[in-house]
């Protein structure tokens, strides 16, 4: 049979595929990443880390190949039109590549989750039960843009005894790919097989839909990226899915705020960095304060670049923002925008965030502990802080090495996702002869 071939906007040719080639190709990899997974699940803990390490060394030595790939993804993306907040997920510079190797050196350092006895307990007949981490197989990770997800996932999955398949955004194609192989370089240097880590090669979206039904190959799916995808992920999948949803975040502005916090907090949250899902979106803040304050933080953050949208409260003391719509409430923005409101107190503030929120990230600041901790307590979000940016929400910040991504689901997995919450568990049950009457 004869195969077309179609060039992309990168100039690369591409083999036009039917979707039985596709379905059949995508098929191959998951029959690769099973056999390669029942290896990897019994690799030592050093094979692992020397993986791990050598495939940072190879990211490190690649670094002008990586910015190259780079390059031509840039170029496809803004021919595709992606927004700026977009495009700056996209982007890989000599810091962002140098981050994606310390991040696999980071993991590489942390404790072997495989193994570890969770809990074990003696009854009365003298059996002993342990509950013992294990891990979950083959996970599939499908993700859009942040080419940087190939090594954070990659990593994860290989410490944690997994194989994992990599379907990322056709805009990423060149730098995931690459990426992908110094994965691969790693697991080749250590002795473990190069099938546990494997790149569906191609932009079709095709792909995406047979890895979706392969759940014969598959244990797990892990979504990262818009709404559209995580929609189509959690109607189609076959296999259970750590969900990870809109980054809808909120800083609450509570009556008892030490004003420089507050004002640190929310510049900090909001413009650090707006294309990541820890971007705060929703400004609340009390309207016992809201006269002294809000035009301070708003002036920060206008002065920034931030477009202001808000109630009518907040366009009272703070005339140059824009009317927010019932929708600027449930919108991620991941751009220089936020929609602010004046709140009736901490109540109202939390029935807001659950009622508005996506269940990620929502922080309150304030200096009274009690109402912290009514917050804490109340608002049902996978990450609840106290004076402490939203932008914090991330697996590296939390001690974890890297994440795939925040698990907005109540299933297994919540919040960051890293090499425990990759593995499920198993009872190992020790006995002398005991036999149940």
């Amino acid at each position: 049979m004869s195969v077309a071939l179609a060039e992309n906007s990168t100039g690369v040719a591409e083999q036009a595929q039917s979707p039985e080639q596709v379905e059949e190709q995508v098929r191959a990899i998951g029959a690769r990443a099973r056999a390669a997974s029942k290896t990897l699940a019994l690799a030592k803990t050093e094979s692992k880390r020397s993986a791990l390490h050598a495939a940072a060394a190879a990211i490190r030595a690649r670094e002008a190949d990586l910015i190259a790939a780079n390059e031509k993804d840039l170029d496809f993306g803004s021919k595709k039109g992606l927004s700026k907040a977009m495009m700056d997920r996209l982007l890989l510079t000599p810091d962002r590549i140098e981050g994606m190797a310390a991040g696999l050196e980071a993991i590489a350092e942390l404790p072997d989750p495989v193994g570890e006895v969770i809990a074990e307990w003696d009854r009365p007949n003298g059996l002993h039960i342990q509950r013992v981490r294990t891990p979950l197989g083959v996970i599939g990770v499908i993700y859009e843009s942040r080419p940087n997800v190939t090594a954070d996932a990659g990593g994860l999955c290989l410490s944690a005894g997994n194989a994992v398949i990599l379907r990322g955004g056709s805009e990423s194609l060149n730098s995931s790919s690459l990426i992908a192989d110094c994965l691969r370089i790693g697991l080749r240097e250590a002795g473990l097989p190069e099938d546990a880590i494997q790149m569906i090669p191609t932009r079709d979206r095709e792909a995406v839909g047979a890895l979706l039904r392969m759940n014969d190959f598959v244990d797990v799916i892990v979504p990262r990226g818009g709404r559209s995808l995580i929609e189509r992920v959690m109607t189609d999948a076959r296999m259970p899915v750590f969900a990870h949803l809109d980054g809808l975040c909120h800083v609450y502005i509570h009556a008892g705020a030490d004003t420089e916090k507050a004002r640190a907090i929310a510049l900090n949250a909001k413009m650090r960095r707006t294309g990541i899902c820890g971007s705060a979106e929703t400004l609340l803040i009390d309207k016992t304060v809201a006269a002294d304050l809000l035009p301070t933080i708003l002036g920060d953050l206008s002065g920034a670049g931030c477009e202001i949208r808000g109630d009518d409260a907040t366009r009272a003391l703070f005339p140059d923002a824009n009317e927010a719509t019932e929708a600027d409430w449930r919108t991620e923005y991941l751009d220089s925008i936020i929609s602010v409101r004046v709140v009736d107190g901490l109540d109202q503030a939390i029935e807001h965030i659950n009622t508005m929120g996506s269940n990620h990230t929502d922080c309150i600041v304030t200096e009274d502990d009690g109402a912290a901790d009514t917050f804490l307590r109340e608002v049902d979000s996978a990450i609840v802080m106290h004076n402490a940016s939203t932008q914090f929400a991330d697996g590296g910040e939390f001690g974890m090495g890297a994440e795939i991504g925040i698990s907005t689901g109540r299933m297994h997995a919540r919040g960051p996702v890293g090499t425990e919450q990759l593995t499920s568990f198993r009872y190992v049950v020790r006995g002398n002869g005991q036999v149940r009457p």
